[in-house]
């Protein structure tokens, strides 16, 4: 058999070698047999059709340079430009992105080879035309992966910009207004109270940022793993947090030993910014409710609100500031102080601690964002243990 007539035939086994690589990347662990598949399918009939399809020596070389503009009613091109884009939704980074593709021609000359077909003399012609179609599926993927990517950093770097100048602004004035009023103590106190203020909404940008960073960069989150008692954290913030908003209701419910090795100030920061998440966009008329519960090698730390679902399509990007998305009935909003990467660094965080950060979210039963810490977190291999003198120079 012909191997494009190999691959019409033989669609499904070929999405389930798929599937399993799929699963096997870091960003698929969790992902259902849609998400996995996602337009394999697509791809793979475009290519066989695509291999079909008469072909000149001209059309060949033009091929070859990315320069051969797809053929009508082929879907190639659109199903690797929307493979890709939605993989980057999922979190998939380039490299596992195209080490699909890399698993996918493997896995098809491989089963190929397996069916034991009759050999033709065709095969080696056969052979190149699948492989200039699956390097013309990587190029447009490729592509489409790093346009969104530019797209949305320069959407974040807009909108950073546009949240730091407004207590710059303030800064500004009220700085001018202090030789004003230097005549009135109270009133200088205040111009010097409301600099403070926006300096300090200055730096939780800033180091969010860095962070960020950071993290990009592949440095990782820094961590200093110590003794703590989690169920002594939880109660500082959860006073912290009812103080600063006394008009919600924030209830605090812990169960168990909540003991074991972590970064207190980075376990503060994530769940600092998950309640901070759960007050913006929970609703008013429920409560907001942080639950500790220490298994035996696990504590797991959760933040629950009611109100308005997370809709299906943003939950598995909801901790990527890059790449969540907003529509006109859930708009992208952050909070006073924030540049939207609360969720981001609290997924770096559960990760810098070898652990997890899981979200559910239904109309029915509201939103939950839930931390699994190991007990004994050592930081996960690769992960840099920097004192504040190393975090400083970063």
């Amino acid at each position: 058999m012909r191997l494009a007539d190999f691959i019409l035939s033989s669609v499904e086994p070929i999405l389930a070698e798929w599937e399993v690589f799929a699963r096997s990347v870091g960003a698929g662990e969790h992902l259902d047999q849609l998400a996995l598949r996602d337009h394999a399918g697509q791809i793979l009939q475009a290519t066989a059709r695509n291999m079909k399809a008469p072909q000149s020596a001209a059309e060949r070389a033009k091929k070859s340079k990315g320069l051969s503009p797809p053929q009508e009613g082929d879907t190639l091109d659109g199903a690797s430009e929307s493979h890709a884009v939605d993989r980057l939704g999922l979190g998939f980074d380039l490299l596992e992105v195209m080490s699909e593709y890399r698993a996918l021609r493997a896995s098809v000359l491989r089963l190929w080879d397996e069916s034991s077909p009759d050999e033709h003399d065709r095969d080696v012609d056969d052979i190149t035309r699948f492989n200039e179609s699956i390097d013309q599926s990587i190029t447009k993927a490729v592509a489409s992966y790093t346009s969104r990517v530019d797209q949305a950093r320069d959407m974040f770097l807009a909108i950073l910009g546009h949240d730091l100048r407004n207590p710059l602004n303030s800064i500004g004035m009220n700085a001018q207004l202090v030789p004003l009023v230097s005549t009135d103590p109270a009133e200088a106190i205040a111009c010097g109270e409301q600099i403070s203020r926006n300096v300090s909404v200055m730096e939780r940008m800033i180091a969010d940022l860095l962070d960020y960073t950071r993290t990009r960069l592949g440095a990782g989150m820094p961590v200093t793993p110590a003794s703590l008692d989690l169920g002594n954290l939880a109660v500082e913030l959860f006073e912290e947090f009812r103080t600063a908003n006394p008009a919600r209701n924030i209830q605090l419910r812990t169960e168990g030993d909540l003991n074991g090795q972590w970064d207190s100030d980075r376990v503060r920061q994530a769940i600092s910014n998950l309640l901070g998440n759960a007050l913006q966009h929970g609703s008013a008329d429920y409560p907001v409710t942080l639950s500790l519960r220490g298994e035996a090698s696990n504590v797991f730390i959760e933040v629950h609100n009611g109100g308005d679902p997370i809709p299906p399509g943003e939950l598995q990007k909801i901790f990527d500031p890059l790449i969540r998305g907003s529509s006109a009935e859930h708009p992208k909003k952050n909070r006073p102080g924030s540049i939207g990467m609360g969720l981001y660094i609290a997924r770096e965080v559960a990760k810098s601690h070898s652990g997890r950060i899981d979200v559910s979210s239904t109309a029915e039963e509201g939103t939950a964002f839930t931390i699994r810490l190991p007990r004994g977190s050592a930081p996960r291999e690769g992960q840099p243990i920097l004192d504040a003198e190393h975090i400083d120079e970063m």
